[in-house]
């Protein structure tokens, strides 16, 4: 008669360890639970950041890279510097420059809904003076209305910024604001612009009307100024030297698209942030599960001492309890890799992003949970299996 032990194949050892998780469903589902969490927190975490990203490239490869911005800086004496008028038509003589344009910022005048708003309530609104081509050069483009020109810049008229329609209740053009104790007639309203945001607050009015009627001194507070993509940091390094050749350390040059790459770092810190806070979760997770199974193991002695008994090896037995944390496992992290995509997915459309999920951060997840199950049923498996056949089965 041959006594060796039975093989237990693949699918056996599944049915197996899923007989052993299906007689206590309520307990399964809670260990599941803690996994999942993790994994879900850990998943969604990636796809967000991944999504961000991929929102910033987006927005990056519609606006370009190749806008650059001049502004006065301060005097070595600390005081605030300013550009000359001529700033704008020498910095259209570089060479790789494309476009070209500025803005003017009106000092001591407000824009109001009405005339009989305090004039302490500024909402936090400037007026700027804007040359016509100021659009194409920023990538801005209306929600609504037309862009000032030739006829137009000369009279009080006006186009605001998406935050400035939104503080003074205007939604159409047609309507009236009241700038410098005059009123201007609003013929546009600019969505908003990532590489000038500080355009979104603003009451865009005709230079010439500005310098005629607001007091308005001509000089640019801002030049916005875009080149040929590969020639964008031989631009930026002559560009403070040509805008003010006398002072060119007055001079503060930016590239706007910088911004929104610093936006996505900042980003990305807090992404490592909950990381880490998603690990512990899935670190909780995991010892709910070997919780789970070191008291499986000690209800079922009398399974296991009966299984012994009937000729089942040490190895089956521990095989068989480290299948059902694997199994337990792959439950957790499969759901949590769903419940991610989905928060992913959710969080996305609130923002009107395209939904990115990496695959190896769904990918990672499972082999993550996979370990965990392995690392929390190594020692109730082999406790299991160290039981004795007589023990188990004297055990009241």
């Amino acid at each position: 008669m041959d006594l060796t032990p039975a093989r237990l194949g693949p699918r056996d050892v599944v049915r197996v360890g899923g007989a052993g998780l299906r007689a206590r469903p309520l307990r399964v589902f809670l260990s599941a639970l803690g996994i999942a969490i993790g994994i879900a927190a850990m998943t969604a975490v990636v796809g967000i950041s991944s999504s961000s990203r991929a929102q910033v490239d987006r927005e990056l490869a519609a606006l370009g890279t190749n806008l650059l911005t001049a502004a006065p800086g301060s005097t070595l004496a600390g005081d605030s510097a300013s550009l000359p008028p001529e700033s704008v038509a020498m910095i259209a003589r570089i060479g790789p420059v494309r476009q070209v344009a500025a803005t003017g910022k009106v000092p001591d005048t407000r824009a109001y809904r009405t005339d009989r708003i305090p004039s302490i309530e500024t909402g936090g609104i400037s007026v700027r003076a804007a040359h016509l081509d100021l659009p194409a050069t920023v990538g801005a483009r209306l929600a609504s209305g037309t862009w000032l020109n030739a006829a137009t810049e000369r009279y009080p008229t006006a186009v605001l910024g998406a935050d400035t329609a939104r503080l003074l209740g205007l939604g159409t053009v047609g309507e009236r604001v009241y700038v410098g104790g005059s009123w201007f007639t609003v013929l546009g309203i600019l969505e908003p612009v990532p590489l000038a945001p500080e355009l979104d607050s603003s009451v865009l009015v005709g230079w010439p009307e500005a310098v005629a009627h607001l007091g308005f001194d001509g000089k640019p507070t801002t030049v916005y100024a875009r080149s040929a993509d590969n020639a964008v940091e031989a631009v930026r390094a002559v560009l403070a030297a040509t805008a003010n050749p006398e002072a060119p350390n007055e001079v503060r040059v930016s590239r706007p698209s910088d911004a929104l790459a610093a936006r996505h770092a900042t980003d990305e810190a807090f992404t490592g942030l909950l990381l880490g806070l998603g690990a512990v979760a899935l670190l909780v997770g995991g010892v709910g599960v070997a919780n789970t199974m070191v008291i499986s193991v000690l209800e079922r002695r009398h399974e296991i001492g009966l299984r012994r008994a009937l000729g089942a090896t040490r190895g089956q037995v521990r095989t068989q309890f480290l299948a059902e944390s694997l199994l337990l496992s792959a439950l957790g992290g499969t759901g949590g890799v769903v419940l991610g995509v989905a928060a992913t997915a959710l969080y996305s459309s609130t923002r009107s992003w395209g939904t990115v999920v990496p695959a190896w951060a769904t990918a990672g997840g499972v082999a993550a949970t996979l370990l965990i199950g392995v690392a929390a049923g190594l020692y109730p498996a082999v406790r299991a299996a160290n039981l004795s056949p007589t023990a188990a089965l004297s055990t009241p």
